[in-house]
C-alpha cells in the first residue's frame, strides 16, 4: 500500500534500524522502545493483521520471529521475551500493517505478562464460551 508506513519501511523508502531481513520479512527496532532491543517483525507483503496475512506468508514470518528471538536472547541475555501482536486499534495497533513485537524482559523492568493487558473475564461459563468458538 502506498500510504502504509511499514510498507515504505519494508521496501526501503523509509529508513529503519534493521536487525534482520529476507525476501519475505523485515525486522527492525521499534522507534519507541519499551525495552532495550524491542524489535518488530513485519511481512514485506501488506497485511493489515494476522487474519489478512496470505497463508504462504505465515511460515516465513514466524520463522523470522524465531530467528530474531534467538538473536535477542544470545546478544542481550534477557531473562525472557514478551512476544505480542496488537490486532485492531482497540488493542493498540497504531500502524495498520501486521507487526509482531519482541520485547526483551529484564529483572525489575516493571512489565507484566500478557495477562496484565486486559481484565474482562467472560460472564459465560467456559463450556458456553467453547461452544461459541469451536469449529463446527
Amino acid at each position: 500500500m502506498e500510504d502504509c508506513l511499514f510498507c515504505k519501511i519494508a521496501h526501503g523508502s523509509v529508513p529503519a534500524y534493521t536487525v534482520y531481513s529476507d525476501d519475505h520479512v523485515l525486522a527492525f527496532l521499534d522507534i519507541a522502545p519499551r525495552a532495550p532491543g524491542h524489535t518488530m517483525v513485519i511481512p514485506r507483503v501488506h497485511a493489515e493483521d494476522l487474519a489478512a496475512l496470505p497463508p504462504g506468508e505465515i511460515e516465513p514470518v514466524f520463522l523470522a520471529v524465531q530467528k530474531v528471538l534467538r538473536q535477542l536472547m544470545a546478544s542481550l541475555n534477557p531473562a525472557g521475551v514478551t512476544i505480542g501482536v496488537n490486532q485492531g486499534s482497540i488493542s493498540g495497533q497504531t500502524v495498520p500493517h501486521l507487526h509482531i513485537h519482541l520485547i526483551p524482559r529484564f529483572e525489575g523492568d516493571g512489565g507484566g505478562s500478557v495477562h496484565s493487558v486486559v481484565n474482562n473475564p467472560p460472564v459465560e461459563d467456559l463450556e458456553t464460551m467453547r461452544q461459541k468458538i469451536a469449529f463446527k
